[in-house]
């Protein structure tokens, strides 16, 4: 497999998403800032998660695209939650959201996957 243009769409939304969600998350809740940062940042994860679904090894899709439905489910839950004034629900599903998309990241990153092959061997690790 290597790195197509739909394999990088979906890294760099990744990516953004990572940054972009962390800073939503620091930031002091309910400013108009937080809500910019929270719209793009679910675009990201929108665009991350259905951009997953033209990755395949083999044509087939592979149990990682659960987590691509459970994402998209969970953003759509989180904020329907916030547009009904439930803002515990609302922080415990983006905050949910946000940390899975941490761990999925995390296991990109493993040596033996090839982005964190690339990663790795490009700073001399492996």
């Amino acid at each position: 497999m290597e790195f197509t243009p739909v394999i990088l769409a979906h890294i760099a939304a990744a990516i953004a998403a990572v940054v972009l969600g962390g800073a939503a998350l620091l930031m002091k809740k309910g400013t108009r800032t937080h809500r910019l940062f929270g719209r793009a940042w679910v675009a990201l994860m929108l665009a991350a998660a259905v951009i997953s679904f033209w990755i395949r090894r083999n044509g087939e899709f592979s149990p990682i695209h659960i987590l691509s439905v459970i994402t998209i489910v969970g953003l759509g839950m989180s904020i329907y939650a916030v547009m009904h004034g439930n803002i515990s629900a609302h922080r415990r599903g983006m905050t949910a959201t946000y940390v899975s998309l941490v761990i999925a990241g995390a296991f990109t990153l493993l040596p033996q996957r090839r982005l964190g092959y690339l990663v790795w061997h490009s700073v001399g690790l492996i």
